[in-house]
């Protein structure tokens, strides 16, 4: 099946295994707020005594690695294409949810460390921006 959107979470490669996890949990349901079932291809499956695991998604979910500087220009790559996006910088870690609020805030672009983006567009798009990167292992 060919798809016309492709979903793509960058994951800053010096980071834990846990912060990353967190960092694309964050991410991703953010990014699926903004969108609706249909664009992402969500699917009830249900067993054979009939449970149901509600909202999988038919498309692939694809991770890779990058360090923050590029993923911070995926970033700006995707700001400028129009490309639905989430991401997840250093400040938004520690202490209560507020005080990573205000220290988001009071921090600059070129000082944040960007732990990972994710990316949701038209597939061709998507790809060119993140060919680069090479799997999440």
């Amino acid at each position: 099946m060919v798809f016309e959107n492709k979903l793509v979470a960058i994951i800053n490669k010096e980071i834990e295994p846990g912060v990353a996890m967190n960092a694309i949990a964050h991410m991703t349901i953010g990014l699926g707020c903004s969108l609706n079932k249909e664009l992402l291809k969500l699917d009830d499956y249900k067993n054979k005594e009939g449970k149901i695991y509600p909202n999988i998604s038919q498309m692939p979910f694809i991770i890779l690695r990058a360090k923050s500087s590029e993923i911070k220009k995926t970033i700006n790559s995707a700001i400028e294409q129009n490309i639905k996006y989430g991401a997840f910088v250093h400040t938004m870690t520690g202490g209560t949810y507020q005080e990573q609020i205000e220290n988001t805030a009071q921090t600059s672009e070129e000082e944040l460390t960007f732990y990972g983006a994710v990316l949701f567009g038209p597939w061709e798009e998507v790809s060119l921006i993140t060919k680069k990167f090479s799997l999440y292992r």
